[in-house]
């Protein structure tokens, strides 16, 4: 359980979990993920008899962003196979994903991101440069319907 802090977490110690209820060797492993955000639209109302010329504010749907995973190519093909499930109309390529971030000394978990009723629906790998010493980099862009936050 973490504790209220004064210095706010680092961003560089996550686990990610792809929906295999695993956090651990290289396929849940990323260098970057995220944006996670989910914004719910106002609607803006009122009645032709109101005694006021302000709108009523009512909620009305929430929409999240889709969320982007980056990490090194390395030859494992599961980013794509999961990708290539969507393609191809599977109903078992939605899954739940999970990104928890850890403590500095990796110890506690700090938060906890899922995103729920998660597809992929972007695969990208590259750009490659022969004159360059950058590592090789494939992204998994995720579309998901919910955004749930647990801080432990």
């Amino acid at each position: 359980m973490s504790a209220t802090r004064q210095v706010p977490y680092g961003a560089f110690n996550f686990t990610v979990d792809l929906g295999a209820g695993t956090t651990t060797g290289p396929d849940a492993g990323f260098e970057e993920c995220g944006p996670f955000a989910e914004r719910v639209e106002v609607i803006e109302y009122r009645n032709g008899n109101a005694l006021t010329n302000e709108p009523s504010k009512l909620i009305g749907l929430s929409t999240v962003q889709d969320v982007s995973f980056k990490r090194g190519v390395m030859g494992s093909a599961t980013l794509y196979d999961w990708f290539d499930q969507t393609r191809n109309g599977s109903i078992s390529a939605i899954r739940d994903v999970t990104v928890t971030l850890l403590s500095e000394d990796r110890s506690t978990q700090v938060t906890m991101w899922k995103l729920v009723r998660t597809r992929p629906v972007r695969y990208r790998g590259g750009p490659l440069h022969g004159r360059s010493s950058d590592l090789a980099i494939e992204e998994l862009v995720l579309a998901y319907e919910r955004l749930e936050v647990m801080a432990s």
